[in-house]
């Protein structure tokens, strides 16, 4: 692999215990090609320790993640033991390894290694990752069509490549337009799921990455309800570890969290914060720690964000986030966030992921209690 997170020092100690409170789903699942937003178109206490990063103004309601149906707002080697075993199930149309997986020993913070895919494998594991195809444009007007195309998504140099590529491609709109007609886009790129592969509740969720840049370029890690129990988007919530729009010169990222009722009885609140070196440029850890009540974001484990406070119409706090989550990567292109690419943006743009990785609390795994960092100067929205 290439640089890892230095701040992580793994220990030597036995952790996963029965009760975990990830999911890790053993279950065939077929592209039901949803997008956010819609019913399998899916298309939330503080420890002491950690510092600071820069403040960044509030992404708010300015659009920050969420698709939904008609419009809407817009570290360290893995653990020891960490074998493929458990991560997943067999797949009959896995299309090869993808990289090292479950297991794991309780390393610095308290976190025990619990799934993982270092993309050193050669194509794209499909026992972890589900591939959503469609040419619906996320209920925000985006421009692309996520496509299974090799050009789009694929592995070298044990790193996983999204790419954007204006080349005007048609499909079924399909996603959560309910229209399987033939439409016609400008861009195609890729959109890559956990679901059913990988359903998570509670612990650390992080990935190191290398983020297109452009007028138009939407860049996504984030994390979707995977049995919408409280209903469609956003009642059952939506987390978004990072996303960023129209990198270079701004290099401003962003989390955010959507929930309250079902479109368009959403809400949002969210935070951004600046990398220390552009993020179009040089790799950056992004993550979240979960637990109930409270969730933390981290960009090179600097946490900028804490939130405690959110809600949904068809449940009592701390739902929706107390429920299983899964994990997508996409790159968009276009919609009402960011806007049109213009004449200054370049393709084919890259989202470069070197790898994803999820860990469990060693101290409190069905809760998430007790481990992690929490900068006593980062106050709750």
């Amino acid at each position: 692999m290439a640089l890892q997170q230095a701040s992580r020092n793994w220990l030597g100690v036995s952790a996963l215990g029965a009760g975990f409170a990830l999911a890790l789903a053993c279950n065939e699942s077929s592209a039901d090609g949803g997008g956010a937003g819609g019913s399998d178109g899916a298309s939330g206490g503080s420890t002491s320790g950690g510092s600071t990063g820069s403040g960044g103004e509030a992404a708010g309601g300015s659009g920050a993640g969420g698709d939904s149906s008609g419009g809407g707002n817009s570290g360290g080697e893995p653990a020891a033991g960490g074998s493929d075993a458990g991560s997943g199930g067999s797949n009959p149309d896995s299309g090869g390894t993808g990289g090292s997986g479950t297991g794991g020993s309780v390393g610095e913070n308290g976190w025990a290694l619990a799934w993982s895919d270092e993309f050193d494998g050669t194509a794209i594991d499909a026992t972890k990752w589900e591939h959503e195809v469609n040419c619906w444009g996320g209920g925000n007007n985006e421009d692309q069509c996520y496509v299974t195309d090799a050009k789009n998504s694929y592995l070298e140099g044990g790193m996983l490549h999204i790419v954007a590529i204006a080349d005007s491609p048609s499909g079924p709109e399909g996603g959560g337009s309910g229209n399987d007609g033939i439409v016609s886009k400008g861009h195609s790129s890729a959109r890559l799921r956990s679901k059913d592969r990988g359903d998570f509740k509670y612990g650390r969720i992080e990935a190191r990455l290398k983020l297109p840049f452009g007028q138009g370029l939407w860049p996504a890690f984030w994390m979707l309800p995977t049995d919408e129990a409280y209903g469609g988007w956003a009642a059952s919530g939506e987390i978004d570890i990072m996303e960023a729009v129209n990198l270079n010169p701004s290099n401003e990222v962003h989390g955010t969290l959507h929930y309250g009722g079902p479109w368009p009885e959403n809400t949002n609140s969210g935070d951004s914060t600046t990398p220390d070196t552009n993020a179009w440029e040089d790799f950056h850890v992004y993550a979240v720690e979960w637990e109930e009540g409270e969730v933390r974001w981290f960009v090179d484990d600097l946490h900028y964000q804490t939130q405690t406070d959110w809600f949904t119409t068809a449940g009592t706090f701390p739902a929706p986030f107390d429920q299983r989550f899964h994990i997508i990567l996409n790159v968009a292109v276009g919609g009402n966030w960011p806007g049109p690419p213009d004449g200054t943006t370049t393709f084919p743009q890259e989202l470069t992921v070197d790898y994803v990785r999820v860990f469990s609390c060693a101290a409190d795994p069905i809760l998430g209690h007790g481990c992690g960092t929490s900068d006593p100067n980062v106050e709750p929205l």
